[in-house]
């Protein structure tokens, strides 16, 4: 027995145009009239171009922006192409003018030197009590899961926002995770190049955090150094969201990308090396540090302190 085509078991009102079609040629019958006698015909083809792969008019492809434009809407026949979902690549563009970054949150670090015979090395050094690991644990989680940009005058927010904070935290394991890149969770600990407690915070990106978000936090307190390191990553989520990310705001979101990176290893990257060499002004991320993002997403899921 002859198997009826697929392509007739599945399509059959687009079969059945095309024998309507064929004897309207045969009958004289024009291509308008054809058209005016069965619109429905005209919108199944349209759907079984697309189906197929076939190239479909302009005004029925997706655009880039969240929802259609008004004319894409009013030529569609057939049912509305749902809106694009939140994905994909970034279309970079030129940061704008006048955005202040904060300072570089470490300096390039001194060339090191062999102490004299007898001495030991004058750094790092250490101050005050050494926290345990359960409390930095503790100052960690609190610090990240605050929302600092909730404290600041909508006068004070980018003008991006229309005076309305977005709701911004640092996941606790990322919080985690840079602390102990940074520092072993050593809570006391002031590196070489500067850099302070727990998360290894700079005094001159300490003080900028403090007037950025109107805080006085205590960079050599345990919680003090924490919440400044929550402020510095909530502001980077802030700043590359907004200028690099397309108002996207989501850490765990990979499917958001710039030069092929996402906006967590913005963050991770800028942590370490500042956000002016991470986001240049044409609008394009580039990571001048992979080793140190690498690193940083790696111990978020697998960290000896995620056990703590």
């Amino acid at each position: 027995m002859a198997r009826i085509p697929s392509f007739v078991r599945k399509r059959p009102v687009a079969v059945f145009s095309v024998f309507i079609a064929v004897g309207a040629l045969l009958m004289g019958v024009s291509a308008v009239s054809l058209a005016a006698i069965h619109r429905p015909i005209a919108v199944e083809l349209v759907a079984l171009a697309t189906d197929s792969g076939a190239a479909v008019p302009a005004t029925d492809a997706p655009t880039q922006s969240p929802t259609p434009s008004p004319s894409a809407s009013r030529t569609r026949s057939a049912k509305a192409l749902p809106s694009p979902k939140k994905s994909g690549t970034v279309k970079p563009s030129p940061r704008p003018a006048g955005v202040a970054v904060p300072p570089p949150p470490h300096p390039p670090a001194p060339a090191p030197t062999s102490p004299s015979a007898g001495a030991s090395p004058s750094c790092p050094t250490y101050e005050g009590p050494v926290a345990a690991k359960s409390a930095v644990k503790s100052a960690l989680v609190t610090a990240g899961s605050t929302q600092y940009w909730a404290g600041v005058a909508p006068s004070s927010l980018p003008k991006e926002v229309n005076g309305v904070a977005p709701a911004i935290t640092i996941p606790s394991n990322l919080m985690k995770a840079i602390a102990w890149q940074e520092s072993g969770w050593q809570s006391t600990i002031v590196a070489c190049d500067g850099g302070i407690g727990t998360m290894q915070i700079m005094p001159g990106t300490a003080t900028w955090a403090n007037q950025r978000f109107g805080t006085d936090y205590d960079v050599h307190t345990l919680s003090g150094n924490t919440s400044l390191g929550g402020e510095y990553l909530e502001w980077l989520v802030m700043y590359f969201g907004l200028y690099y990310f397309g108002n996207n705001f989501d850490l765990t979101n990979t499917a958001v990308t710039n030069s092929g990176y996402t906006l967590l290893d913005a963050v991770v990257a800028s942590y370490n090396v500042g956000a002016g060499a991470v986001g240049l002004d044409d609008g394009t991320i580039t990571v001048p540090n992979p080793r140190y993002m690498d690193n940083v997403e790696a111990l978020m899921t697998n960290c000896v302190c995620l056990s703590y």
